[in-house]
């Protein structure tokens, strides 16, 4: 199990991997908005157009095939973290955290968490930070987490 940049031949792997995750534990519980708004964000193409800018993206990858991936945005907020169902709580979203979060600027580390996410994200050490949200049928709850001090 290794961590490493995601490149453009991850594409695929990524969109299914996304898209598999997000349907399972996320997708239940969305309007069919924000179904479709999460697959345009999670395309082949947006991720190819976000890689672009400055968004670090990695991939954890076992026996060559893609475990993970996690997407941080401004070096401080975390825009994906997704696992393959069949690695879940294996030990890969608490790795993809680690190596981002050690690239990560500033004081805090932000997400939108999936309402479904928000235990995971509560041992990785991210704390409640306002009122659930919806942006585009996407339900979240803001969350943080302290980097520095």
């Amino acid at each position: 199990m290794y961590i490493r940049k995601m490149t453009l031949d991850d594409l695929p792997g990524a969109n299914t991997l996304c898209m598999d995750a997000f349907m399972l534990a996320v997708a239940p519980s969305l309007s069919v908005q924000g179904v479709e708004t999460f697959a345009k964000v999670a395309a082949q193409q947006a991720f190819a157009e976000r890689m672009t800018g400055d968004n670090l993206m990695l991939v954890c990858v076992v026996e060559e095939t893609l475990a993970g991936l996690i997407e941080l945005k401004e070096g401080r907020h975390v825009a994906m973290l997704f696992v393959a169902p069949g690695w879940q709580r294996r030990g890969v979203g608490r790795r993809l955290m680690a190596a981002a979060l050690e690239q990560a600027n500033g004081e805090v580390a932000t997400v939108r968490a999936s309402l479904s996410s928000v235990k995971a994200y509560e041992r990785y050490g991210f704390a409640l930070s306002g009122e659930v949200g919806e942006f585009a049928g996407l339900v979240y709850q803001p969350m943080e987490k302290q980097l520095v001090g």
